[in-house]
């Protein structure tokens, strides 16, 4: 049987999707995960679409490691760019050397 993809499914609802498809999951991050419910899950291993045998455990993350980018609400909320700083100063033509043409 192949790995389903657990990667963006809350708590409750990667449970159920396990017991479907016959895999055990894990939690290393989330001790209490068996209580856990509007936790989303953020990385699985094996990933989706792996040949595993029918029981075999998957292991589920709900947070990011190290790096990778910075606690859940990351992924519930799409984080935009920030604005770039300079404010009136961005909106200022920068000054040119006037002589540019002459020295050539």
């Amino acid at each position: 049987m192949r790995v389903p993809r657990f990667v963006g499914l809350m708590a409750v609802d990667a449970r159920e999707a396990a017991a479907a498809h016959g895999v055990l999951l894990a939690a290393p991050d989330r001790p209490d995960f068996h209580r856990a419910v509007v936790d989303y899950v953020v990385r699985q291993y094996p990933p989706p679409g792996v040949e595993v045998p029918r029981g075999a455990v998957v292991t589920v993350w709900f947070d990011f490691a190290e790096g990778e980018g910075g606690g859940g609400a990351g992924v519930r909320e799409p984080r935009v760019p920030k604005p770039g700083g300079g404010g009136l100063q961005r909106e200022l033509d920068q000054a040119r050397d006037p002589f540019e043409t002459l020295s050539r």
